[in-house]
């Protein structure tokens, strides 16, 4: 099956041809950093972070553009409120933005322009629409002229008539239609200002992205993407500016994310529910809510957010992990059996494997769907690395070396699995020992009790321990090497070869 895209602006999902065979262009709009990045940010930035890594799987040639709005109301008005000069906000916010994504796994664009270094492109793009008769002057202000584009609602769906201003759009009785928004504000005082044509001044929020995403892809480009909040007014009118700018199609393929819910509400700072990317990296490993984000929902439909399903993802994750732990500790241990030949078990694992990962990603990137031959994947993997009788070990050593080639190939796209897994298990239980409010010292001092306890043939006193770590959320692992692992509770809801005979001899 072809790639297919669900476009915005049809309304439809549409097979991908990029407008150049093999290559694509595609823009995502970037952070207003006025302040630290949050939840929300995460799911937008994670989606289009997996399509980015999935056209390049593909073999396509991407160039990825997404910008920063470093110049923006909002910014202004919190650098004010610091007494901080509001570049300087926008920068500190920007680092804190790349920790964040960096944690997160997200790859960094081919380009990432900012407002403050396309002033000159932005100004050239207002001229060239004042010049076509689609925006007017007034008083240093420069306004779009939405009745001179006659395509305006065409992504929104909306009908100008019944259209009423969408955020950061400013009523002002100098407009021709209180729809018109702002290309150009004059300068007022506590501003950052450039020089113009209309004289001193700022760009306007939409008039931005045009520019930046037209200087570096071109007049049309591939794929234009970003939150569903953006479809009006921001990319409506990107489409109205640049179409009435250069008389071209702007994009041909228009992708939105769906929204962030918490326990089942919208989240925002009024209800007490929001979360920055930092809070929730205090709490757990940022591959636990990248893989959350991922799978939780398909890239279109809403996320419900909840610490449940925020404990269940990284369970999973930790799964994965003590798998693939103890898939290497296999593999190293075969290195002198034979490579087997015959059938493998789970052949048909390994054999549908690529194509059904393939079908599901093609499929307007769903990656829920991807998921479920992975999740097979590894419950395979598991059964192989487990594996006890000696006849069998070449065969499991080889299916296991070929499938887990396979599932390394497509975290390419995923992301996912590139962490040491001891290193990883580790950072995992610390974090999950401060959420029960247990500590890792009094745990080990625990296991050791237990692991003398044993040593004596104590068998009695090591069962109390065990069932004191039990009470607490402790759930204790004792591997085929003699070492004793532990996790809490919630990792143990598949795969972790918990312990459940008592520490009896019988």
């Amino acid at each position: 099956m072809a790639l297919r895209l669900h476009d915005t602006l049809t309304g439809e999902k549409r097979d991908f041809e990029p407008l150049e065979p093999g290559k694509v262009k595609m823009y995502v709009c970037g952070v207003t950093p006025y302040d630290k990045s949050h939840l929300g940010h995460a799911r937008c930035y994670v989606a289009w972070d997996v399509v980015y890594r999935y056209l390049r799987h593909s073999g396509y040639a991407v160039t990825y553009v997404r910008n920063f709005t470093d110049v923006d109301d909002k910014i202004i008005a919190r650098a004010n409120e610091r007494g901080m000069d509001p570049l300087a906000l926008a920068q500190e916010n920007i680092d804190f933005f790349y920790a964040d994504m960096d944690a997160l796994g997200i790859a960094r664009p081919d380009v990432e322009p900012r407002v403050s270094g396309t002033i000159d492109e932005i100004i050239a793009m207002v001229q060239r629409l004042e010049s076509n008769g689609i925006a007017y002057a007034v008083d240093g202000d420069v306004y779009y002229e939405v009745d001179a584009f006659k395509d305006y609602g065409k992504l929104s769906k909306r009908p100008l008539d019944e259209m009423k201003a969408g955020a950061r759009v400013e009523v002002d009785t100098r407009k021709r239609n209180p729809m018109d928004f702002a290309l150009w504000k004059s300068a007022k005082p506590g501003e950052p200002t450039w020089d113009s044509p209309w004289g001193p001044g700022r760009p306007g929020w939409h008039i931005e992205c045009s520019a930046m995403s037209t200087c570096h892809l071109g007049e049309t480009f591939d794929i234009h993407a970003g939150g569903r909040d953006l479809i009006f007014p921001h990319h409506e009118n990107e489409i109205a500016q640049s179409e009435g700018a250069t008389g071209q199609r702007y994009v041909n393929y228009w992708l939105h994310n769906g929204f962030i819910n918490i326990d089942d509400e919208k989240m925002s700072k009024s209800l007490g529910n929001f979360f920055t990317i930092a809070d929730i990296r205090e709490r757990y490993t940022a591959t636990t809510l990248r893989y959350f984000l991922m799978t939780a929902r398909h890239y279109r439909g809403p996320i419900n957010f909840s610490d449940a399903m925020l404990e269940e993802a990284a369970g999973r994750v930790a799964y994965f992990y003590d798998t693939l732990q103890t898939v290497e500790a296999f593999l190293d241990g075969s290195d002198d059996l034979p490579h087997f030949t015959g059938p493998l078990p789970h052949q048909d694992v390994i054999d549908t494997f690529e194509a059904r990962f393939t079908e599901a990603m093609d499929d307007d990137f769903s990656v829920p769907r991807a998921m479920e031959p992975v999740h097979e994947a590894f419950r395979a993997l598991n059964e192989l690395a487990n594996t006890r009788k000696a006849k069998r070990k070449a065969a499991a050593a080889t299916a296991a070396a070929q499938l887990l080639a396979k599932v390394r190939k497509v975290d390419a796209v995923l992301n996912l699995f590139g962490h040491d897994p001891a290193e990883y298990l580790q950072g995992h239980r610390l974090m999950a020992a401060a959420r029960a409010g247990l500590s890792p010292a009094w745990i080990d001092e625990r296991l050791e009790a237990r692991r003398a306890a044993r040593a004596a043939k104590l068998w009695d006193e090591a069962d109390a321990v065990r069932d004191e770590l039990a009470a607490k959320g402790v759930v204790i692992m004792d591997r085929p090497n003699g070492q004793t692992d532990w996790a809490i509770e919630e990792r143990a809801a598949e795969g972790a070869e918990a312990s459940d005979a008592g520490d009896g001899e019988g």
